[in-house]
This record gives C-alpha cells, sequence and structure tokens, in this order.
C-alpha cells in the first residue's frame, strides 16, 4: 500500500537501532579496537583472541534457533524487553573478565543469547508484519544499522578506551541498546499494525495454533532447503572476501594505505547494493534480482584473481566493489525471500535456521580459507571456491521458481478452511 512509510516509519527506525546495537554486529565491528587493549592488559595474543569471534558465532547460532520459538511463545514485545535488559547486563558482566581467556570466549557466547529477543530474527519480522508492498526497501534500511555500527563504534570505542581502560569498551556496547533501543522498544515496539485486515489479523491470532503443521511442511520443502543452500554458498565466498581481501591487495604491491583505500569501496558499494536490491525486489522478480546482485562477487574475485601490480587503484577498487554489492545485497534478500516463500506464520523458525545456517559458514569459512592459504601460500584456491559459490548460489535461486501472491492480495484465502498459509 503506497502509505506503508507513513503508516510503519516508526518501526522501520526502531528496527534500525535494534538491528545497529543488537550483539552479532557490535561485539563484531567492535572488536578490532578491543584486540590491543585485552592484549596488553591480559597478555593474551592475537591469535588466540580471534577465537572469541567464533564463540560470538556459536551464540549467534544458538540465539536464532531460540529466538523464533520464545517470540512464537511469549510474543516479540516482552522477549525483546527482556533481552534488552539482559544483554546489556551481559556485557557488562564482561567487565569482570580476568585470568584464563576462557572467560573471554563463555563471555561473547552467552551476550548474543541473552540478546535472543533483539537478533535479526525479531527485527525483520517486525518489519516483515508492518510492510508488504514496500517490504524488501524497510528490510534494506533497517539492514544499514550493521554498516552505521561499522562505521561509529570504531572511534566511540576508541574514544572511552584511551580514556579509561578496555573496561570502558564494553561499557560503551552495553549502554548503546540500554539507552537507545530500550526506549524506542517501549514507546514504539506494536508486532502488528493497527490497521491489519481483519482477515490477517486473524490468521495472525492463530499462527500459535497452526504454526507447527506449517512449519513442518515448510521445513521440509525443497525450497526452503534450495534457498539456505544457495545463499549459505554466497555468505561463506563474501565472508572469505571481507577477512582476506587488504592482505591479498597487500600481496599484489598495495601499500597499507592503499589497500585501506581500495578496501573502503566495500562499505560504500555494501549500502549501495543494499538500498538498490530492497528497491528492486519490490517491483521485480525477487529470485531474479537476487541472483544478479549475488552472481557480482563471482566477476569481482575474477577480476582480483588477474590482478597484478599493473592494475591501477581504480580498478581494484571496481573489483572490490562488485564484491560488495553481494554482501550488502544478500541480508536483506534472505529475510525477504523467506516472508515471501514461506509466510509470517513461521517466519521466525524457520528465518531462525536460516540465519543459523549462514552464521555457521561464516564461522567455518575464514578458518577453511586460512588452512588454504596456509597449505599453498595463496589465494588462488579460495578465490577458486568463491568464484564458483557465486555462480552455484544465484543458480539455484532462480529455481525457486513464482512469487507467492503479497499477504495484503491473498489473506482472505487463509479465511477457507484447509487453506495454506501463503506469502
Amino acid at each position: 500500500m503506497p502509505n506503508e512509510f507513513l503508516r510503519g516509519w516508526r518501526i522501520v527506525l526502531l528496527a534500525l537501532a535494534g538491528a545497529a546495537t543488537t550483539a552479532s554486529v557490535t561485539l563484531l565491528y567492535g572488536f578490532g579496537t578491543l584486540v590491543v587493549p585485552l592484549e596488553k592488559a591480559f597478555g593474551w595474543n592475537r591469535g588466540n583472541l580471534q577465537f572469541a569471534i567464533s564463540c560470538l558465532s556459536g551464540g549467534v547460532v544458538v540465539a536464532s534457533q531460540l529466538a523464533g520459538w520464545l517470540n512464537l511463545r511469549w510474543g516479540m514485545r516482552p522477549v525483546a524487553l527482556l533481552s534488552l535488559l539482559a544483554m546489556p547486563l551481559a556485557l557488562l558482566a564482561t567487565t569482570l573478565v580476568q585470568g584464563s581467556i576462557g572467560w573471554l570466549y563463555l563471555a561473547f557466547f552467552v551476550v548474543p543469547i541473552a540478546g535472543v529477543g533483539i537478533t535479526f530474527v525479531t527485527w525483520t519480522q517486525l518489519v516483515s508484519q508492518w510492510f508488504e508492498v514496500r517490504r524488501g526497501l524497510a528490510l534494506a534500511l533497517v539492514l544499514c544499522g550493521s554498516g552505521l555500527s561499522a562505521a561509529l563504534l570504531p572511534p566511540a570505542l576508541t574514544w572511552a578506551i584511551d580514556r579509561w581502560d578496555w573496561r570502558a569498551g564494553f561499557i560503551v556496547l552495553g549502554a548503546l541498546p540500554l539507552l537507545i533501543t530500550l526506549p524506542l522498544a517501549w514507546k514504539l515496539f506494536v508486532p502488528t499494525p493497527p490497521g491489519a485486515s481483519t482477515a490477517t489479523a486473524a490468521a495472525a491470532a492463530r499462527a500459535p495454533r497452526r504454526a507447527s503443521a506449517t512449519f513442518r511442511v515448510h521445513v521440509r520443502s525443497r525450497k526452503f532447503w534450495t534457498l539456505n543452500l544457495g545463499l549459505t554458498l554466497v555468505v561463506t565466498a563474501v565472508v572469505g572476501m571481507v577477512t582476506n581481501t587488504v592482505p591479498l591487495l597487500r600481496d599484489i604491491g598495495l601499500t597499507a594505505a592503499q589497500a585501506g583505500s581500495v578496501f573502503s569501496g566495500f562499505g560504500i558499494a555494501l549500502i549501495a547494493g543494499r538500498l538498490a536490491a530492497g528497491w528492486l525486489i519490490d517491483r521485480l522478480w525477487a529470485p531474479g534480482v537476487a541472483a544478479t546482485a549475488l552472481v557480482m562477487p563471482a566477476i569481482g574475485c575474477l577480476m582480483l584473481w588477474s590482478a597484478d601490480a599493473s592494475w591501477t587503484t581504480t580498478q581494484l577498487t571496481v573489483a572490490v566493489c562488485l564484491v560488495g554489492i553481494g554482501a550488502g545485497a544478500e541480508f536483506d534478500l534472505s529475510a525477504y525471500l523467506v516472508a515471501r516463500y514461506f509466510g509470517l506464520l513461521d517466519y521466525g523458525r524457520l528465518f531462525g535456521i536460516h540465519l543459523g545456517l549462514i552464521t555457521a559458514g561464516s564461522m567455518l569459512a575464514p578458518l577453511a580459507f586460512g588452512a588454504a592459504y596456509k597449505s599453498t601460500g595463496s589465494y588462488g584456491p579460495m578465490l577458486a571456491y568463491c568464484i564458483g559459490a557465486c555462480l552455484a548460489g544465484p543458480a539455484l535461486l532462480l529455481t525457486l521458481g513464482r512469487q507467492p501472491l503479497l499477504q495484503s492480495r491473498s489473506a482472505a484465502a487463509l479465511e477457507q478452511p484447509g487453506a495454506e498459509p501463503v506469502g
């Protein structure tokens, strides 16, 4: 409907704040700033500290599986509000870490679980329940929150740590959701729009009773696992490029400053790709848009594979930006596709499974690529995998077939006895 943003802009603002302050984002993008202070304070080496990110990913996998079930059982608003209290407390408790690095690993695993109600599962479901016609663009705007955190957290944490010590970094991370997202959620968190149609509202009210049956159907469907496999392939490739592009550029002959400047194009392309894909999937066949956006990293990786010292920084920036377009498009495409093809009745648990799979892939990919580089001394095997994954993944998405009708156009079907849920 044309006035969706007039009606739901507050929900977009809330979800944007939630996406920017969730643990999987703040701990990931703030970690680089914390490494040296933790190393100096405890003598832990940087290699061992990196394992904390794997523990964070493990916690996100667990939280993603719990989020959908808890939201279905107790309701999204109360679970989110409790999580907005529990997660800051867990981050503040991290300041008590001392001695063994195992305590840091435990903290990074527990924090996202404490924030189980404020993962991307909740924020994408909330937006999907408020937006139908402009759902793609709304999701894209919300998921730009991670880009805001990536830009703003490092200088904020650096200022706090320089002024006090490493504990100040975790205090800042805990204060953000407590001072920004919690007040917004208390005032603005309304799970469904007041103007929802009678049929849609009735279907939502019946969700707990119907979810188990439809969930079993969806989770066994070919389309669900095709979507999971296709997007997981692309995510593992993109994560590998995120963690290895700068050293790859250094091997070509760029200085640290030049490599950093080239890689800055990745962030710009990420936001541009996210917004462009969000705008297009509201108007065109979503799998086709997804396949077009997600094949771009394959082209970028092919360019980087053939790059040498004769390449200009402009050419290298174009290659990196092509990878960034795919990185930006992936997450809002996955949220949109799950909601569109499988509906909202079981969205929380289905997207939780999907998020768990891609998070596990994100956790394992850097380890595998690191081992490949160690054994070959080259980024060739990694680039070959990334090219293959970014060709195979989009090809799988093209097999998803026709999109179901929008919920607003088919809600009446849910009123018919025995009707199948639609997206």
